[in-house]
């Protein structure tokens, strides 16, 4: 498990977890989050969560794993939408990552589309992929 930051890093160090920044400049996005991790880490397949959707649900690696197929990459669907960074992602597509990011493109979903992955339903598990960017977003997560 490692973290991807541009900022705040000493924080997360204290966690006593790695940190990895991207390798690209201007930090431009999570694809850039993603790409330094499959550069610098070992393995075959990489599960990537944002920080700021703490409710993923326990068996989220193992569901994409049982149902990616043939894919290279796959997110979650929650029955209403698709969320792109909650991703399990092939090494082998590194390459087209790095050129796509160069191609000055920055949308997830485009790319994971255009790599010929597909989302996985999380049928009935909207409550697991709110995102939380604030205390306040915080405290109503907690009093529900």
């Amino acid at each position: 498990m490692v973290i991807s930051a541009n900022r705040n890093i000493e924080i997360y160090q204290s966690f006593g977890i790695d940190v990895l920044s991207d390798t690209l400049p201007d930090y431009p996005g999570p694809l850039a989050g993603m790409l330094s991790a499959m550069q610098h880490l070992s393995g075959e397949w990489f599960l990537f969560c944002p920080c700021d959707t703490p409710n993923i649900p326990d068996d989220l690696a193992y569901k994409l794993w049982m149902q990616k197929g043939e894919s290279y990459a796959v997110w979650v669907n929650d029955g209403e939408r698709d969320h792109p960074t909650i991703a399990l992602m092939h090494r082998k597509l590194v390459t087209d990552l790095e050129q796509y990011l160069a191609a000055g493109e920055r949308r997830v979903m485009l790319f994971l589309r255009k790599v010929g992955g597909k989302p996985i339903l999380f049928a009935n598990q909207m409550q697991n992929f709110i995102n939380v960017n604030t205390p306040k977003d915080l405290m109503h997560r907690e009093k529900e």
